[in-house]
């Protein structure tokens, strides 16, 4: 079975790959599940993120974004004492911040899902990659993403955090084509 070279290194990556990565969600609480770990890993490699997902969930309450945005500094100050966790200060607090942002999107669009996939008319982008080198690093479209997140007050939503949250929802798919799951996400399965 081939596999997007990334995806080679460790059973949880695979484990990850052939589940999750660029399978389109809908599901506001696991979007904001992804906005969030995207915005910890800024900087870090995706791995370390993937180990330390179990106690991200349960540090942040299962990702509940109301829970979240209620944190206080008392909170925080509990989540930079936990080892289980990117003990950033500016990440921590950009997620609380991003909680509150992200329910004020909701509010505004009865869900995150439908303000976020518009930014693709509500359709996968279908890409057809080569090999992983051909992948762009940000688009056109992760551009309008972050500039309009950022107009709404979010943090540490730059451009290409927001190609990665991109591919990981599955609103593209970057799957290298002759990766297995290529043709499963793509409407027509096959190049």
């Amino acid at each position: 079975m081939s596999r997007c070279a990334w995806a080679e290194r460790s059973t949880l990556e695979q484990a990850y790959h052939d589940h999750e990565w660029g399978t389109p969600v809908h599901d506001d609480r696991l979007l904001f599940e992804f906005l969030i770990l995207e915005g910890a890993q800024a900087g870090l490699s995706w791995t370390t993120i993937l180990r330390k997902r179990d106690a991200y969930r349960m540090a942040f309450d299962g990702f509940d974004p109301e829970r979240v945005a209620r944190y206080d500094e008392a909170k925080i100050a509990e989540l930079l004492a936990n080892p289980g966790i990117v003990r950033n200060r500016l990440k921590i607090a950009a997620a609380v911040n991003n909680a509150r942002r992200f329910l004020q999107v909701r509010e505004q669009f009865d869900s995150f899902d439908t303000y976020l996939w518009r930014f693709v008319d509500g359709r996968p982008r279908q890409n057809a990659w080569q090999n992983m080198t051909d992948v762009p690093a940000r688009t056109p479209e992760s551009d309008a993403m972050s500039k309009d997140l950022e107009k709404r007050g979010f943090r540490f939503v730059g451009s290409v955090i927001c190609y990665a949250y991109m591919q990981a929802i599955g609103v593209v798919n970057d799957h290298t084509v002759d990766c297995f799951r290529w043709k499963q996400l793509h409407p027509t399965g096959s190049p």
